[in-house]
């Protein structure tokens, strides 16, 4: 993997720039790393399952907010990303990303400003914006940001527009049927806004525990999304995209027939949580690939205490798990505080870590965990005895509005 030059304003710290090229060990604690070996396996794994199945793939970029990383998912075959934060739109436009879906609704009319500033830029670019809506008052509330930025620039740019169907995340979204025509009727209305098709992401199904509970959970959003695509195209309205589905279920919404964009964005470093899921047998294998790398700095009879609390990683999704590069001497994390872990061997035969043992922990959940670091530090060559190979910027860490 190529590196990608700093941009001229926000050049690197010196000290993240030295440690390219050097050992894994050179490597300050805590710190967020990315096994780019791993990452590139799950990457060519996703690539070849979409092409196999004949379907599109929209990562989220909300996982890695790397413009970066999402330029090299679009090399691999990726028609663009998903966003779930206007900021991180903007964030990904301004590496160099051209098609980008906010696969949320927007409101506030300040930030639907941005939003039709951003569809502006794009079409200059010869790229592409997408967003969803869940009411009649967000789309005419879009429709009219729309309008006013082509009178304020005198440009004019077409937007896509996905209705979000509620499929058993009970989130966001309108109910299947009536509802979600009466939407795509609306989006029709508006010249600045195309009806593009139906948004239908499950997220709980995500991680639900057994193959066969996924299974069911999809069945019922496949039935739901084929009645509001028959009703839609009934009125002569063509449904051209259904997308959706994340890492969890990704091979059940393949294999349907009904959607034709899969927007999986952990399968690319995977974390604690979906290790914990049973594998559906036709899923690629995908491997953890981002890890925190800590050090013990502290040990008695009891445990050993790593320098990695919560301010390196999120805890939402249970606390991280540790990485066994030996193989039979597993240890056990637990809750430390703000900077400390506690490590506690697992049962006989595992000892302790030494003082100044550096050691890899796996997330609890990759998202929130990447959102709490400037910088991935990407090595090759494993992580006992490989190096540094690059610096990924995390270009949308915080861009929450």
């Amino acid at each position: 993997m190529k590196p990608t030059p700093d941009t001229p304003t926000r050049p690197l710290p010196g000290a993240l720039r030295e440690l390219v090229g050097r050992p894994v060990d050179a490597i300050d604690t805590p710190a967020l790393v990315v096994d780019l070996d791993a990452m590139q396996r799950n990457l060519g794994r996703m690539a070849e399952f979409a092409q196999k199945h004949d379907i599109r793939w929209r990562p989220h970029a909300k996982m890695h907010k790397s413009s970066a990383l999402a330029k090299l998912q679009m090399q691999a075959g990726a028609v663009g990303v998903c966003v779930q934060k206007t900021a991180e739109a903007e964030a990904m436009v301004a590496g160099g990303v051209h098609n980008v879906y906010i696969s949320n609704e927007v409101i506030a009319p300040h930030k639907l400003a941005r939003v039709a500033a951003l569809a502006q830029k794009l079409a200059a670019q010869h790229g592409q914006l997408a967003m969803a809506v869940d009411s009649p008052e967000g789309v005419s509330r879009l429709a009219q940001a729309m309008n006013e930025a082509r009178v304020a620039s005198g440009k004019s740019a077409v937007i896509d527009v996905f209705v979000e169907v509620d499929v058993g995340q009970r989130r966001c979204g309108v109910a299947p049927g009536s509802t979600a025509l009466a939407l795509a009727l609306e989006i029709r209305r508006h010249p600045a806004l195309r009806f593009a098709g139906l948004q239908a992401y499950h997220g709980k199904a995500q991680h639900l525990r057994s193959a066969q509970e996924r299974r069911e959970a999809i069945a019922v959003a496949v039935e739901d999304v084929l009645y509001t695509r028959r009703l839609i195209e009934a009125k002569g309205v063509p449904v051209d995209l259904v997308t959706g589905a994340g890492t969890g279920s990704l091979v059940l919404e393949a294999a349907s027939g009904v959607y034709g964009e899969l927007q999986a964005g952990s399968f690319l470093f995977m974390d604690a949580d979906y290790a914990r899921n049973e594998r559906d047998p036709a899923q690629p294998q995908f491997e953890h690939a981002l890890f925190i790398k800590t050090q013990v700095i502290s040990s008695c009879a009891t445990h050993s205490v790593c320098d990695a609390g919560h301010k390196s990683h999120a805890i939402d999704s249970g606390l991280p798990t540790v990485h066994a590069l030996d193989a039979g001497n597993e240890l056990e994390y637990a809750n430390g505080g703000d900077e400390h872990g506690i490590l506690r061997t697992t049962g006989v035969g595992t000892r302790l870590p030494d003082l100044g043992r550096f050691l890899w922990l796996i997330p609890g959940h990759c998202d929130p965990t990447v959102n709490l670091h400037d910088f991935m530090i990407g090595v090759t060559g494993g992580l006992r005895a490989g190096k540094v190979e690059r610096i990924i910027r995390v270009d949308a860490r915080g861009a929450l509005t």
